[in-house]
């Protein structure tokens, strides 16, 4: 039973035979290896693109601003799988990844949809500062976080975010999302009384819409960049194991309350 609408029985990603591995119409082993580094082809397999020189280098480092932060809650499910599981290293990397929502990591796609509904009503006609101006109140007026704002240790500032916006000044990149991004941290603070941080994930968010990354994959951004946080994680629960310490100090630290 086919389940759901099916589009055409056709994929253009890749194709392969005894002697050759086509990816996107180009020859992998001629054309891709060799020409292009990893971020350029991360580039091309989601938008069919060799990405701009200005493309490849905010790509690039947007990677390397969420790839890696610590002991975070993915990482100590990474940790502690690899701890219970040695010998699957790619369950661990999935167990982290898994917890990729709307809370950690996630953001970035929250951020991208309020700058995309700014931008349409700036488009039809409205002005930026009104429409930045009631998106902060009303979200506030419903008790809602806004997405790209405030950060538990980051305060008052990001520092992984300013040195973005920095960038993107400095090299020419920011357009009417980074532009729509600055124009609501200060309707964030007036609708808060009070100036919230930046996180990083409003400017992954607002360089990679000016930059033409598509909207809808930019949460592939952070899924990717903490996948190598995780394995750089995973290689030291190999050599300096702490996945079963993290365990049992939660266990430690959670009191047991029958009637709860």
């Amino acid at each position: 039973m086919l389940i759901g609408k099916a589009g055409p029985a056709v994929s253009g990603i890749s194709t392969s035979d005894a002697h050759r591995i086509e990816i996107r119409g180009q020859d992998l082993a001629n054309e891709i290896m060799g020409h292009y580094d990893f971020t350029e082809f991360f580039y091309f397999l989601v938008t069919g693109r060799k990405p701009t020189e200005q493309q490849r280098f905010f790509l690039d480092l947007l990677l390397i601003s969420i790839a890696e932060h610590g002991l975070t809650p993915t990482a100590q499910a990474a940790r502690m799988t690899l701890a219970a599981a040695p010998d699957s290293l790619q369950s661990a990397v999935a167990a982290g990844i898994l917890g990729c929502g709307t809370v950690v990591l996630g953001t970035a796609e929250l951020c991208a949809k309020v700058l995309a509904d700014a931008a349409a009503r700036v488009d039809a006609g409205q002005d930026p500062d009104a429409v930045v101006r009631d998106i902060a109140t009303e979200t506030r007026r419903r008790g809602a976080k806004m997405p790209g704002f405030g950060h538990p240790i980051h305060h008052p500032v990001d520092p992984r975010s300013e040195r973005i916006l920095a960038l993107a000044d400095e090299r020419g990149a920011a357009g009417r999302h980074i532009d729509l991004l600055k124009r609501l941290r200060g309707a964030v603070a007036e609708a808060w009384g009070k100036p919230l941080p930046l996180n990083v994930s409003g400017p992954i968010a607002a360089v990679l819409m000016d930059l033409d990354f598509p909207s809808t994959m930019i949460k592939a951004v952070p899924i990717l960049a903490r996948t190598a946080g995780l394995l750089g994680h995973l290689a030291e629960e190999q050599r300096r194991p702490i996945g079963f310490i993290l365990a049992h100090h939660a266990e430690e630290a959670i009191a047991y309350d029958p009637a709860g």
